[in-house]
């Protein structure tokens, strides 16, 4: 069976999930280069242990990103790495393959 145009351009995804415990947040929000750090695009959801979670497709690449928690940023504890950024604090690096 051959495959439509369409199927073939589309990049291949996979799905991954990024957290964050952080128990007394009221709100915490996934910001990154993936969603031009819009602070309101990706709301995270809380487990019953205070886990923050997010899980979403992303194609392969390096992604930066950063948790923005009761309107604050905050790291991810987690980050395989992290970089410098213009705002003179560092953003969080995630490696997708």
């Amino acid at each position: 069976m051959k495959k439509k145009l369409s199927e073939e351009a589309k990049p291949k995804t996979k799905k991954v999930r990024f957290n964050l415990y952080a128990p007394e947040a009221e709100r915490v929000f996934l910001a990154g280069d993936f969603n031009n750090w819009d602070v309101n695009n990706l709301p995270m959801k809380k487990d019953n242990r205070g886990t923050w979670e997010a899980s979403f497709p992303l194609p392969a690449g390096r992604y930066e990103y950063r948790f923005w928690v009761d309107e604050v940023w905050l790291d991810d504890p987690n980050a395989q790495e992290r970089v410098g950024n213009p705002f003179g604090s560092q953003n969080c690096v995630r490696m997708m393959s």
